[in-house]
């Protein structure tokens, strides 16, 4: 199945959930509604036609003009055939729709990308920060984060 074939097919099917899309590029891409991702995602992975069984990585992402985003890399093993997919949400209300459900592996990114990003995953059955301490403040790779000057008393290094 090419991009433009999977693209038409989104779009039939979910209309005004897909956003935008970039096809002739070296790794197509469809911006979709993070509050649909779970539907998007599972109706990916069981439709025949795609069967996008295999989800490579998930990552968070700061556009730095007010907005956030995940980033799935899937891929079918059964078509070989792979797509991005860009779902966005606002720092002010940083809610997207957990996929732990339809990919395992997503679980782990997904805490990932709340601890760095702190974009909150919807469903998520485990959601705590995973690579800082739960007291925490603030989320790291956000463009706009001020590295705390002292932790529990101890000057950060930065």
């Amino acid at each position: 199945m090419t991009a433009q074939e999977l693209l038409d097919t989104l779009s039939s099917r979910f209309g005004s959930a897909i956003l935008e899309s970039k096809l002739d590029v070296n790794q197509p891409w469809i911006k979709i509604d993070g509050n649909r991702a779970r539907e998007i995602c599972l109706f990916l992975r069981n439709e025949p036609s795609t069967r996008f069984d295999y989800l490579m990585c998930l990552s968070g992402v700061d556009y730095n003009d007010g907005t956030l985003g995940v980033v799935y890399h899937c891929s079918s093993m059964e078509h070989k055939h792979k797509i991005v997919l860009k779902a966005i949400c606002s720092k002010d209300n940083p809610h997207c729709q957990s996929v732990s459900a339809v990919w395992g592996t997503a679980n782990w990114h997904e805490r990932e990308a709340f601890d760095m990003f702190g974009i909150i995953f919807d469903g998520h059955p485990d959601l705590r920060r995973i690579l800082l301490p739960d007291d925490w403040e603030g989320h790291p790779l956000r463009k706009d984060y001020k590295v705390q000057e002292f932790y529990r008393g101890i000057r950060v290094p930065y």
